[in-house]
């Protein structure tokens, strides 16, 4: 299922509070941040590649792995990837994640 997801899935969930839920045994709630397309790693023939960036909600020690995405309630997305990324200017006390599709 994950190598027919496209950007246009994840942008109706922008904004969109969801349930992360890693392998680890972590569950968190996270907002859908962004979603960027990435022309540039494109190959032929291929989807386009995209980013989605989800924001936690509350501090949390989760860094990354193999999780299941809850959207909405209804709609779940299992083993995805998602790598923490660094605050960069916003509340360090938060987490931020970083999930490719390509």
């Amino acid at each position: 299922m994950l190598d027919k997801i496209s950007v246009e899935y994840f942008q109706q969930w922008l904004g969109t509070p969801c349930a992360l839920k890693a392998d680890s045994g972590h569950e968190l709630t996270v907002v859908i941040s962004s979603v960027d397309e990435k022309p540039q790693a494109r190959m032929p023939g291929a989807r386009m590649p995209f980013s989605v960036s989800v924001d936690s909600q509350h501090p949390t020690d989760f860094v990354d792995g193999l999780c299941h995405l809850e959207l909405g309630g209804m709609k779940e997305l299992g083993q995805v990837f998602v790598s923490r990324v660094p605050p960069l200017g916003r509340d360090p006390n938060l987490a931020y994640y970083h999930i490719s599709f390509n």
